[in-house]
């Protein structure tokens, strides 16, 4: 953890950055509001599962526990029938931005606090700014990016929508690996 002493100020920084640029994306420049469809006769579909009482959570339709629920015919059915989907339930009420901005914020923080590692075990002090940019880069590009791509591999969320989350985390990585090389420290 000795690296911690001498990049604090990078990871920082580099943190608040990435926080201010996400902001902006998302309240500015606005390309994710397509993220997300409409479902057609929405005051229905939300009135018909108002009555279910659902609990905040993830859910996935039809459900089954195993692999050996997988071929009751009975599961077959139900899929083949559909609608076959995933959802998640939040709670009910006006949403709070509060504790997911702390919590976007603090993911920003771990993402900064490991590429400040792998810059510091391959870079090391004194490296310059090309080098300490590439493995840091490299590294919060890791961090923002590659995650998404399980939401399309295994939960059918658009390719579009992940490559446009995955185009942040490059925008996010770039901003965090600038910063790094700017304020890398001198041997």
């Amino acid at each position: 953890m000795g690296f911690l002493a001498s990049l604090w100020l990078p990871i920082l920084l580099s943190a608040v950055a990435v926080f201010v640029v996400s902001s902006i994306i998302h309240m500015v420049l606005n390309y994710h509001k397509s993220d997300f469809k409409k479902l057609p006769n929405e005051d229905g579909i939300m009135e018909a599962l108002r009555k279910f009482s659902i609990p905040p959570g993830d859910y996935h339709m039809p459900y089954c526990s195993s692999s050996k629920d997988m071929k009751d015919p009975a599961f077959t059915e139900k899929l083949n029938k559909g609608p076959v989907g995933l959802m998640t339930i939040l709670p009910s009420g006006q949403f709070s931005m509060g504790k997911s901005l702390v919590l976007w914020f603090v993911f920003c923080l771990i993402v900064s606090l490991f590429a400040a590692y792998i810059g510091d075990r391959a870079v090391g002090p004194g490296g310059n700014y090309l080098q300490v940019f590439r493995f840091v880069g490299c590294s919060a590009f890791m961090g923002y990016a590659f995650a998404q791509m399980q939401n399309s591999i295994w939960y059918g969320r658009r390719w579009g929508t992940t490559l446009l989350v995955m185009f942040d985390g490059l925008i996010f990585a770039l901003v965090t690996a600038g910063i790094f090389g700017w304020l890398w420290p001198k041997m």
